[in-house]
């Protein structure tokens, strides 16, 4: 299949954002279902793409089939990152795309363009249930930083993972 991953357009924000809270929704990703707060910050495409790089992975046809979120070196949304390293977030692959290699360019397109930066890493936090995804970022070279793990919320626990660039 024929992927493109490219910096979203502003009329592409809100399906971009609906994509990865669907995403979070469909993969029971999200603790309070509907009404988890996150949902807010998942559907603001347009906010994350003020300060960030709002990618996006299309098809042949221009259909979006997955989105990610790429904090190139500190920022309002760098959570995990240290002076020098990129962070990507709020990983989303449409739920009929899944499969097809949508996540991996992805992250690969992150991995990119945080080499491009001259950057010396790239990190990201995970759910510890979200098991294909740790695969993924395995295969890609990305090793667990268990003393990176934090909790945004008392109840819940997020791992690390990092890359070396």
């Amino acid at each position: 299949m024929d992927i493109t991953v490219r910096t979203a357009r502003p009329e592409e924000y809100a399906e971009a954002g609906e994509l990865v809270a669907r995403a979070y929704l469909d993969g029971g990703l999200l603790d309070f279902g509907d009404s988890d707060p996150y949902l807010n910050t998942l559907r603001d495409a347009a906010g994350r793409a003020a300060h960030t790089d709002l990618l996006v992975a299309e098809d042949h046809a221009g259909a979006l089939l997955g989105t990610v979120t790429f904090v190139g070196e500190a920022g309002p949304y760098a959570e995990r990152a240290r002076k020098g390293e990129g962070e990507l977030r709020m990983l989303g692959v449409r739920e009929s795309a899944r499969g097809r290699g949508v996540g991996e360019a992805l992250v690969r397109a992150c991995m990119t363009r945080a080499r491009a930066l001259g950057l010396s890493g790239l990190v990201l936090s995970t759910q510890p249930t979200m098991h294909a995804a740790h695969r993924l970022y395995e295969r890609l070279g990305f090793v667990r930083t268990p003393d990176r793990d934090w909790q945004p919320l008392p109840e819940i626990t997020l791992w690390t993972y990092a890359l070396a660039l």
